[in-house]
């Protein structure tokens, strides 16, 4: 594992790295959206991308840079659901065994979607275990690869192509500046890749944090100037967003991060409900929750160009159909 940090020209390398294997996804526009907030949003989606979620690009920029004997003996990762997909996709792609460590809530969905992809699941019981150590124990003992969720410079880069593709997706669209983008964070490895190339290419753009109300230590970090996580509470509906505090490399990154808004699981669900009425789309409530944060009107959308990162759409179907129903009670 390489000690370098991740920086923009890895970004680029990173997209030269997954072209023609992960999926370039759509930025599209809704114009009942737009009527709705008096602006223009355009939205990412990376519920179409390979596995269902962003995730797929830095797995795939990480586990295709390994040797020969490296693929040998495999690649362990610990994720609560889409980097471990993404994972055992790009493992399979490249022809190394890969064994996921995941946490024993994980929706059903994203634990088959991993076994789908040929990866073996650990459970382990994230209120009380630790998955860094378990994964770090079966990498020694098998020799494997870590694949961290995000704090690794690959995986942070190969996130980033996202914001790569969306400006080069916004002109063709009739877009100029975009005046802020929305995105989710756990770990902080999207959110760090995207303000990685924003830096570079459009540091105008307010590049604003969105987190569920629950797990803001990305918000609390940037308000201490530190890296801090949150209480243990209630667990949220956003699964792929509950990550303990942010990455020791993605932090430092996400410092330039223009805002830090949180949001309730009500919320996430109706923009969750939006999503499949309105945009006809299947988004999971972590990947929704920019989405929210405008809909709840705690991001001014009004007279702005605002990009949203969907950045996931591997939902439980018991859930999701409790949102669309009208019987979700969050």
């Amino acid at each position: 594992m390489t000690h370098r940090l991740p920086s923009y020209e890895g970004v680029l390398d990173a997209a030269r790295q997954i072209e023609g294997v992960a999926v370039r996804t759509p930025l599209i526009e809704s114009p009942a959206l737009n009527a709705r907030l008096g602006g223009r949003v355009l939205m990412k989606a990376e519920t179409l991308q390979r596995a269902g979620a962003f995730k797929f690009r830095g797995a795939y920029n990480r586990i295709s840079r390994l040797d020969e004997d490296e693929r040998r003996r495999g690649v362990v990762a610990f994720s609560s659901g889409n980097h471990a997909q993404g994972v055992a996709a790009a493992a399979r792609l490249v022809g190394t065994p890969a064994i996921i460590v995941m946490p024993a809530d994980s929706p059903a969905v994203k634990v088959e979607g991993v076994r789908s992809f040929g990866g073996e699941v650990r459970f382990y019981d994230r209120w009380s275990e630790s998955r860094e150590a378990i994964g770090a124990a079966i990498a020694e003992e098998r020799g494997s690869v870590l694949v961290p969720p995000f704090d690794d410079p690959f995986v942070i880069e190969g996130q980033g192509t996202t914001a790569l593709e969306l400006l080069e997706q916004t002109p063709l669209l009739g877009g100029g500046a975009i005046d802020q983008l929305l995105c989710g964070a756990s770990g902080g490895g999207l959110i760090a890749g995207i303000n990685l190339v924003m830096a570079e290419r459009s540091s105008e753009t307010r590049v604003t944090v969105v987190e569920p109300e629950a797990f803001d230590d990305t918000a609390r970090s940037l308000a201490a100037g530190a890296r801090v996580g949150h209480p243990q509470g209630a667990p949220s509906i956003c699964d792929a967003l509950m990550a303990p505090t942010p990455g020791e490399l993605t932090f430092p990154i996400n410092r330039r991060c223009a805002g830090a808004l949180t949001v309730s699981d009500a919320e996430v669900a109706e923009a969750v409900a939006f999503a499949f009425r309105q945009l006809k789309l299947v988004v999971e409530p972590g990947g929704a929750v920019g989405l929210a944060a405008l809909l709840s009107g705690k991001a001014e959308a009004k007279d702005r160009t605002t990009v949203v990162v969907l950045s996931g759409g591997n939902v439980d179907p018991s859930l999701f159909a409790a949102i669309i129903e009208g019987r979700f009670g969050g």
